[in-house]
């Protein structure tokens, strides 16, 4: 049974959450719509409740203390869950939904494309994506699940293994045209393009070639999309997830460096919370996503 002395009133923790963000009781009264008057008493009913200090009185200013600053993170990520999940069954009552966290370039090269066939075959279902780079926090955030990028052999407890990640290296045909690579050796005076979170990459990739050392320097960059876009530009040469280099080799845009298709060190997971694991939405893309990687 939930206890209502922990379960404030929504309208008190709305005016506290937009008294933390606003930064004065003038702003969070414009925002909410109500008198200064009601948000200073409705964030003092909220702290009789708690039977907590949440505010220092300064000359007619609220100055937050530690611990509304601990309390405000739960109540604004507990707030975006509501109106996350209002959203949903406004916009699709019948079906449910599912807020998926994915790696950008995956997300807008990978799976975007593929997600049609999966409306298709389960029209009542919406998946809303947020790009992220950071690990996900399923404890503090409104994700279902998220597709990540894990290195190791150590498995979440939930998760759904996708693919291995495998290298290509990259340039464009002008850029071949201009520096002929037909050894690793060939690269050592060329530009590289590393991906900030793969930092030994080309070094696996060099391994696979057959190659004891590689170059230093490049140029670093955090996403494959503006690493492709640089390649394309004849910046240099890219070392692409082999899933990447196969749409942009197919295009016509780059064309591949030797041995293609590496072994590199990670792997692409879904992963989902135990509290998710039986969701009817999640357990239909879960299943579809298995098939396409199948």
């Amino acid at each position: 049974m939930r206890l209502r002395r922990y379960l404030p009133n929504l309208s008190l923790l709305l005016a506290f959450d937009g008294l933390m963000r606003c930064g004065s009781v003038t702003g969070a009264a414009r925002e909410l719509g109500l008198t200064q008057s009601t948000v200073s008493r409705l964030v003092q009913t909220l702290e009789e409740q708690l039977g907590q200090p949440l505010f220092l009185r300064h000359r007619r200013r609220l100055i937050p203390t530690d611990a509304a600053s601990r309390y405000h993170q739960d109540v604004s990520a507990a707030l975006d869950l509501i109106q996350r999940g209002s959203m949903s069954l406004i916009a699709n009552p019948e079906g449910g939904s599912i807020n998926l966290a994915v790696l950008p370039t995956f997300g807008t090269r990978w799976l975007a494309p593929r997600l049609p066939a999966f409306m298709t075959r389960h029209p009542g279902i919406l998946v809303n994506l947020t790009t992220r780079f950071q690990s996900v926090s399923f404890s503090t955030e409104p994700f279902d699940a998220a597709i990540i990028y894990h290195q190791g052999e150590t498995m979440q407890d939930h998760s759904l293994r996708l693919f291995d990640e495998s290298l290509t290296a990259c340039a464009s045909p002008a850029f071949l045209a201009a520096h002929p690579i037909s050894e690793p050796d060939d690269l050592t005076s060329l530009v590289l393009l590393h991906l900030q979170t793969r930092p030994d990459a080309w070094a696996d990739w060099f391994r696979g070639q057959g190659a004891q050392a590689m170059p230093s320097g490049g140029m670093v960059m955090d996403q494959f999309s503006m690493m492709i876009q640089a390649a394309i530009s004849g910046l240099g040469v890219a070392l692409l997830p082999d899933y990447l280099a196969r749409q942009e080799i197919a295009e016509g845009h780059l064309l591949p460096i030797l041995r293609p298709a590496v072994p590199g060190r990670g792997a692409y997971l879904l992963v989902w919370p135990r509290t998710q694991a039986e969701s009817r939405p999640l357990v239909h893309f879960r299943d579809w996503l298995a098939a396409e990687v199948a």
